[in-house]
């Protein structure tokens, strides 16, 4: 089956805006058992718009098309795929109801230009938008099943899922079924976790067992997939090879991260934690916090940029500063050791390093890190080179700190 995607927005081609749809409406299809051909993503003008979908028609059975619904003078979408179909437009009472009501909830007065988004191509099935206005189309395009769905996020996302793919998984059902499950890794590199299983699941793809990578910073996505008979017991075989051979590093699965996975394990021990933040700025914090619960485990966070925080707020010794130097191993197994001290945790994370893009030396390069981890029973720190830009060093810091914790909460 040829499907393909076309996001309709000018400001997706000046670089304003990033295209997160085709990442996710791609992730939500093959994890439903379908491939994407091609993805393109166009101006919203008329040439462009007709241009796009006409050429779709030529070779995709569903086509799924994404903006250009709204009720802006840019909002086209709807207006010249009629055209290029042929079929006139209507006025949808019942859409223009539900713009009225979306309306008076919000005591807000219904501007007379939101109406054009009940127009309907003829022949078009109307999909109600729970959380907008403009609704979305299903409609015959010749061969081709078009679907056309409003650009904000917020809306699409609960209207594919909900209401446009049990209508794609009755028109168009997957023979002999589909099984596919995502395990989320971290601490190991895509070429290494693919040699690492390559062997252990050969004779399991010999089956038909279709094993993809999906490499990011700081983790690695292991997705197994299969079709036809038999295709849950084999992707379940596939997974219990796989959680075994990459027991250290495996976390998770499909759409679980590492900082949701470390506040339940604190939670189910009953394990508090607290933070001590030089190089990240209350980054690892930040993750954390935006886990629901987190409020259960995490005690505290301190940012201490300045030696004269990590003095005065922590307990680092002057010495230990002048010996071996903020970013140190020493430093970071004090400011874990402090952390714990002052607030009475079971855990503290510990991390200094040089972000760059200056600061560095021969010794201490930029991206230079030390992860400390203290319990009460033992503190230990780990070294980490992390050259990226100084975004990046923060979330790759910040993984390494958590996945240090979590080794240590699961023994």
């Amino acid at each position: 089956m040829n499907i393909e995607i076309i996001n309709t927005g000018s400001e997706l081609l000046l670089g304003r805006v990033l295209n997160t749809h085709q990442q996710w409406l791609c992730r939500e299809l093959a994890d439903a058992g379908y491939e994407v051909r091609r993805q393109v993503a166009i101006a919203d003008t008329g040439e462009a718009i007709q241009e796009a979908v006409k050429e779709a028609m030529a070779r995709a059975e569903l086509i799924i098309v994404t903006g250009g619904l709204g009720p802006t003078s840019d909002d086209i979408t709807r207006d010249k795929i009629a055209d290029l179909l042929e079929v006139d437009l209507h006025e949808d009472p019942e859409v223009v109801e539900h713009v009225r009501q979306f309306f008076l909830r919000r005591k807000r007065p219904m501007p007379e230009r939101t109406r054009i988004q009940a127009m309907v191509p003829d022949g078009a099935e109307v999909i109600k938008n729970h959380h907008g206005t403009a609704p979305g189309l299903v409609i015959p395009a010749g061969k081709s099943c078009l679907v056309m769905l409003p650009g904000p996020p917020r809306e699409l996302h609960p209207m594919f899922e909900n209401q446009i793919l049990p209508i794609i998984h009755d028109r168009f059902p997957q023979a002999g079924g589909f099984a596919s499950v995502t395990l989320k890794s971290t601490g190991v590199g895509e070429s290494l976790m693919e040699e690492m299983l390559n062997e252990p699941l050969k004779e399991l793809v010999a089956e038909g067992l279709v094993v993809g990578f999906c490499a990011r910073t700081g983790e690695v996505d292991i997705r197994l997939a299969a079709n036809g008979e038999g295709s849950e017991d084999l992707v379940s075989r596939a997974e219990v090879i796989t959680r075994e051979i990459g027991k250290e590093h495996i976390y998770g699965s499909e759409d679980e991260i590492l900082e949701q996975k470390v506040v339940e394990l604190l939670a189910a021990q009953g394990k508090t934690l607290a933070l001590a933040e030089s190089c990240t700025g209350g980054y690892i914090g930040h993750r954390i916090t935006n886990v629901s619960g987190a409020s259960a485990v995490l005690m505290c966070g301190l940012v201490t940029y300045s030696n004269e925080a990590k003095q005065r707020l922590l307990g680092v010794k002057t010495a230990t500063l002048e010996a071996h130097g903020a970013v140190s191993e020493p430093v970071a197994k004090e400011m874990a050791e402090g952390a714990l001290r002052e607030a009475g945790t079971d855990f503290a994370i510990s991390v200094t390093g040089i972000a760059g893009p200056t600061g560095g030396t021969d010794e201490k390069p930029v991206g230079t890190v030390y992860v400390g981890l203290a319990t009460k029973s033992s503190t230990i720190a780990k070294h980490r080179i992390n050259s990226f830009d100084r975004e990046t060093f923060k979330f790759v810091t910040a993984q390494q700190a958590l996945e240090l914790l979590r080794q240590e909460l699961v023994g």
